[in-house]
């Protein structure tokens, strides 16, 4: 009998122990489940395109113009191998994948645009760190055929002006795009490699400004297709849109001082002043910029927070921020309804890093507690609550 006892004994052991498992196992399943992908569904799910409302006309009838659905992020940072910790890569990297192709799957854009430093180290990695880099880049950011992928260079891609090389520019464009003059559905994209706008007449910046002076003619002769010049040509016209200015560095403002939102800079920040070539793109830079193209939105990353301010006879510039938990808890990319002659953006954030890490705590807070309510250390709530219930009852 007492063999007996002690098998069931065993049994109930092995069977509790069993149970406690299985347990762990449900809530560590599901934890990771909400915070490494469901979370990302249920926060970018939210987000909508917003409306363009006007119309275009033609001599007969009304016509709706063609709308692009674009996304504009900046500054995912990949890490290198030099400054690059494994837990870190794993974590941020992971965080911008699972966001990238979430918005890719809910928000169907037809062209994403990535504003400069893609990547951390590219000022100074060697051939293969550049090469494995790349290769996770394209891991990350894989899109389907019809969705286009258009970047622009950043400092940290190619380095700031004194480490700016020939080299490295030509092995950033051999990976990505060289254009810099991009036209869809009537509208044109000029994108700029704004660490080149340094101004001091060296051969990398006096071939960009003579681009740049191209890309303004071509331009000037698409407006002016009614009354066009000689010095036009026969060549094909651009579609005759003012064109959506794409670069790293923002155009000169003082600092972010009249910036605002939740995801501007922190307001101690704010009043920091700029400095010109390093924060900000030179005054004369921004002045030529706007006087070459007479962009209608300029777009830039570099800063990390958003802003928006108005330059010149009130062309709009919207700083676009991080889109990496490594530079800021709330992260976030611009969606943008543009049409030949409007546009309409709206900010989607992604998941707050403070949340999964909370979720993660308070999921570890659980267990704990459960364990030591298993073995008896820890008196099951339930149970508390009902021998209280028990107790008032009898008085």
């Amino acid at each position: 009998m007492a063999t007996i006892k002690l098998w069931f004994g065993r049994q109930n052991f092995h069977l509790s122990k069993s149970f406690l498992l299985l347990k762990i196992i449900a809530v560590v399943f599901a934890v990771l489940l909400f915070c490494e992908f469901l979370i990302y569904y249920l926060v970018i799910f939210r987000c909508n395109w917003p409306e363009v409302k006007i119309r275009g006309y033609d001599s007969e009838r009304e016509t709706l113009e063609p709308v692009l659905k674009a996304m504009f992020l900046a500054d995912t940072h990949l890490l290198g191998k030099v400054r690059g910790h494994w837990l870190d890569k794993l974590r941020r990297e992971w965080q911008m994948e699972r966001a990238f192709q979430t918005a890719l799957w809910l928000l169907q854009p037809e062209v994403v645009f990535i504003l400069g430093d893609i990547f951390d180290e590219g000022k100074w990695s060697s051939s293969q760190a550049w090469a494995d880099d790349v290769e996770r880049f394209h891991k990350m950011f894989r899109h389907p055929h019809h969705v286009q992928l258009k970047v622009v260079a950043g400092n940290h891609d190619i380095g700031f002006h004194y480490q700016m090389s020939t080299y490295r520019i030509k092995r950033f464009e051999k990976v990505f795009n060289r254009e810099r003059l991009f036209s869809w559905k009537g509208i044109n994209f000029v994108m700029v490699n704004s660490v080149a706008l340094e101004g001091d007449g060296c051969n990398i910046c006096s071939e960009a400004e003579a681009e740049l002076i191209k890309i303004s003619h071509k331009l000037n002769c698409s407006r002016e297709q009614a009354h066009r010049s000689s010095q036009c040509g026969d060549g094909q016209l651009l579609p005759a849109s003012a064109p959506i200015l794409l670069q790293h560095f923002p155009l000169y403002r003082r600092s972010d001082a009249n910036c605002s939102g939740e995801d501007a800079a922190p307001p101690e920040e704010r009043g920091i002043p700029f400095k010109e070539r390093y924060d900000v793109l030179s005054q004369e830079a921004s002045q030529k910029l706007l006087w070459w193209l007479r962009p209608r939105l300029v777009l830039s990353g570099h800063t990390h927070s958003a802003c928006e301010v108005l330059h010149g006879a009130g062309v709009p510039e919207v700083s676009v921020p991080s889109f990496s938990w490594r530079n800021r808890n709330n992260p976030s990319f611009i969606m943008g309804s543009m049409t030949p002659t409007e546009h309409a953006l709206a900010k989607c954030y992604l998941p707050l890093e403070d949340t999964v890490l909370i979720t993660y705590c308070g999921a570890a807070g659980f267990l704990v507690v459960l364990m030591l309510i298993h073995f008896g250390l820890l008196a099951s709530p339930f149970l508390f609550g009902w021998q209280l219930l028990r107790k008032f009852k009898t008085v």
